[in-house]
């Protein structure tokens, strides 16, 4: 006689939500928002992949006190939290991550040739629109680990 053992259900549970292709996209979305502005944070204090003072519009440089480098530290730093608040609070993080975007594409649409650039964090801004509503979908079901 060969007895057969089930999973527990909050394993089938865990095994059900990965399988969800919704559950999935939140995921993806939740560590690429996570990950990206944080790194993206850490190097404005490095300008190792770019040289961020160069994305900031005149206009901005002006009204904001100390250089453009110094501007790029408080960049750094509201960046790195947004990404933190993405991996703690998605719900939040995600509107917060989509806000910020909204402000960074103002700021490139006054520079000229960043259109494109500006367009690529249009993009970016969807998805990040696209993990808050996920989050708010997803909020309170147990994650699996």
């Amino acid at each position: 006689m060969t007895s057969t053992t089930r999973p527990s259900p909050s394993v089938a549970s865990r095994r059900a939500a990965l399988g969800d292709p919704g559950y999935q996209a939140f995921v993806i979305l939740r560590v690429g928002f996570t990950v990206a502005p944080i790194l993206f944070g850490l190097d404005k204090f490095t300008n190792l992949l770019v040289d961020w003072p160069a994305y900031l519009a005149p206009w901005i440089n002006d009204i904001v006190p100390g250089s453009a480098q110094a501007a790029m530290y408080a960049v750094g730093v509201v960046e790195i939290v947004a990404g933190l608040v993405v991996a703690l609070a998605p719900r939040f993080g995600g509107w917060l991550v989509a806000g910020w975007l909204a402000g960074i594409i103002v700021n490139l649409l006054t520079i000229p040739d960043y259109y494109d650039i500006a367009l690529r964090d249009f993009g970016l801004l969807l998805g990040a629109v696209a993990l808050a509503r996920l989050a708010q979908r997803y909020h309170g079901e147990r994650q699996p680990h």
